[in-house]
């Protein structure tokens, strides 16, 4: 099927109005859209085109600019075009200047006369796809903003908002050129939704919001997918592609896991931020791109740039505005204000009644590690509501206490993770076993961030990729 075929059926059943007053074209342009299964109302004047507007409901509209009583922009500055006529205008030439006015006004397209008649359905339809695109990431981007705005600030937390609140002070004071944001803290605890609450209440909240994994990357392919890269800079470059620097132009960035990105990345990064320009992977031209970068990290990286494996000029670039963000454990009596806060939603969302908590349940939760942080939190609260009986309270009874082998910041007694009590079975103990279940044991507990995982167990990422690729085999 043709690319014409394939948008042919674009204008069925569709209210078009056509402003035109060179007759010859207002009957060719007219045929081939009601042959195409629309109504047309054609009107060769801007009055007469305001009466119709006035009078009757269309679809798409399709404008001359030049008319004998005017300029068709003047229906657009006026408002006279509802928000849901896809408008499309066109032009004579010379009349680029007039159709990007028109396209800032609200025209979704224009056309430089002459054009083939049949372009027509394929120029609405993209129009119309557009505005479609448009509209889901305005709504994404209220959703977000709900969502951040839902934020728990209560008690403990309440510190974390002055924070938040100095950084968008400091953002709207300087409303372009905004300093890089270094937000730190343990898996779960909500970097990433910090960083995209400092978006939706800062001066580029209408701009592109650009989330990155930096663990998720492979890494041969993080150069391509942070600047892009030029049809045939690789093996599979069948054709150009914007990196995530360019797509975030003009908004926010957020590099999450950012120490998971190797010393060569980290150096084309720096790069990136400082210049505030980059260049596509096979490229030699040097791009321009206004980004404000957020970055995450759940490592001390001061203790990576001993190690050598983080750059301390990338840290301090990075580390202008910061934000540490304490594990859920250090937040006492916080811990039930944020759970009935989450309980508070999962109710609505499962539309049940709000339980209590026990006194037992109470003291499960305050005396829990939390590895997970708010994560698990969330999760636990969810199962137990779920599973629970109505009408009877949440004792969380099945929630351990004391996790050996946890990141309990109140057991601190002693270092030694091991059961002194342990023996070795008389018939002898699989060596390879116990490594693969520790290795579970720490992908579980980091949520599957095999990043994170190598980490606890004080090993690199690719030692762990191995033991689980040879337990496969």
């Amino acid at each position: 099927m043709t690319e014409h075929g394939n948008h042919s059926n674009f204008f069925h059943d569709k209210e078009v109005l056509l402003l035109e007053d060179e007759t010859l074209l207002a009957k060719r342009v007219t045929a081939v859209i009601e042959k195409m299964g629309a109504e047309v109302t054609h009107t060769e004047n801007i009055e007469g085109a305001r009466k119709a507007l006035k009078e009757l409901s269309f679809d798409c509209a399709l404008f001359d600019l030049n008319l004998p009583d005017g300029e068709s922009l003047d229906l657009l500055k006026e408002n006279a075009v509802p928000e849901n006529t896809l408008v499309v205008l066109m032009t004579g030439e010379g009349g680029v200047r007039s159709a990007v006015e028109a396209l800032r006004l609200g025209a979704s397209d224009y056309l430089a006369k002459p054009f083939d008649l049949e372009e027509l359905p394929l120029v609405f339809s993209h129009a119309d796809a557009h505005r479609r695109k448009k509209r889901i990431r305005e709504h994404d981007r209220t959703e977000a903003k709900r969502k951040s705005e839902e934020l728990f600030f209560e008690g403990a937390f309440s510190k974390d908002l002055l924070l938040l609140e100095k950084i968008l002070d400091a953002d709207n004071r300087l409303a372009s050129n905004l300093p890089p944001v270094l937000i730190e803290g343990p898996t779960g605890s909500g970097k990433s939704t910090y960083a995209r609450w400092i978006h939706e209440h800062g001066p580029r909240s209408d701009g592109p919001w650009v989330e990155v994994n930096c663990s998720a990357i492979p890494d041969n392919l993080v150069e391509s997918e942070l600047f892009g890269h030029e049809k045939g800079a690789f093996t599979d470059a069948k054709g150009a592609r914007i990196g995530l620097f360019e797509a975030a132009d003009q908004g926010t960035l957020f590099l999450d896991e950012i120490a998971s990105l190797s010393i060569a990345a980290q150096a084309k990064v720096l790069v990136a931020i400082e210049k505030g320009k980059i260049r596509r992977l096979g490229g030699n031209k040097e791009i321009q791109v206004d980004v404000r970068v957020i970055t995450a990290a759940n490592q001390d990286l001061r203790e990576m740039i001993k190690e050598g494996t983080f750059r301390e000029d990338l840290y301090h670039r990075l580390d202008l505005l910061r934000m540490k963000i304490p594990p859920l454990a250090q937040r006492e009596e916080g811990i039930l204000l944020l759970a009935r806060h989450f309980l508070s939603s999962l109710t609505i969302k499962y539309n049940l009644p709000m339980p209590e908590f026990s006194d037992n349940g109470e003291k499960q939760l305050l005396q829990h590690s939390w590895p997970g942080n708010a994560r698990e939190l969330a999760h636990e609260l969810e199962r137990s509501l779920v599973m629970h009986e109505k009408g009877e309270e949440l004792s969380f009874n099945l929630l351990p206490t004391d996790d050996a082998g946890s990141s309990d910041v109140r057991n601190t007694d002693s270092d030694d993770w091991l059961n002194t009590a342990f023996r070795f079975p008389d018939e002898g103990f699989d060596l390879e076993k116990a490594i693969l279940r520790l290795i579970e044991m720490g992908i579980d507990q980091s949520s599957g961030n095999v990043s994170e995982a190598a980490r606890l167990l004080g090993v690199p990422r690719d030692y762990l990729r191995y033991r689980l690729q040879k337990k496969e085999e």
